[in-house]
């Protein structure tokens, strides 16, 4: 069985986090939000083993870029990295997001 991989946050993925449960929290309740957030965190805890079972993010397989996948908690995603020994969290977008557009502006391109 392969080793545990140890999740890294990038400050933007935490900013996502934050910015989804608050816009969740005054649209939705705080129940909600705190309800959204654990199912979030729980499925980002499972990347520790077997991450590769995501899939390569769609929109940026297409302009070359195969070295970021995604784990999907509708309607949100989750883009992270994989590494020998870590998984990194990139960011988490509402589906509905431009992610080739999100990501460029955050400095990823192909």
């Amino acid at each position: 069985m392969p080793a545990r991989r140890r999740l890294s946050w990038a400050p933007i993925a935490v900013d996502d986090l934050e910015g989804i449960l608050d816009y969740l929290a005054v649209e939705a309740g705080g129940d909600r939000a705190a309800e959204i957030g654990s199912r979030i965190l729980a499925r980002i805890a499972t990347l520790t083993r077997f991450p590769e079972r995501c899939r390569v993010v769609p929109e940026l397989k297409r302009i070359g870029l195969r070295d970021f996948r995604e784990l999907i908690v509708g309607p949100y995603r989750i883009f992270f990295r994989i590494d020998a020994s870590i998984v990194g969290i990139v960011g988490i977008l509402d589906g509905g997001r431009d992610v080739e557009e999100v990501l460029a502006s955050r400095g990823i391109r192909g």
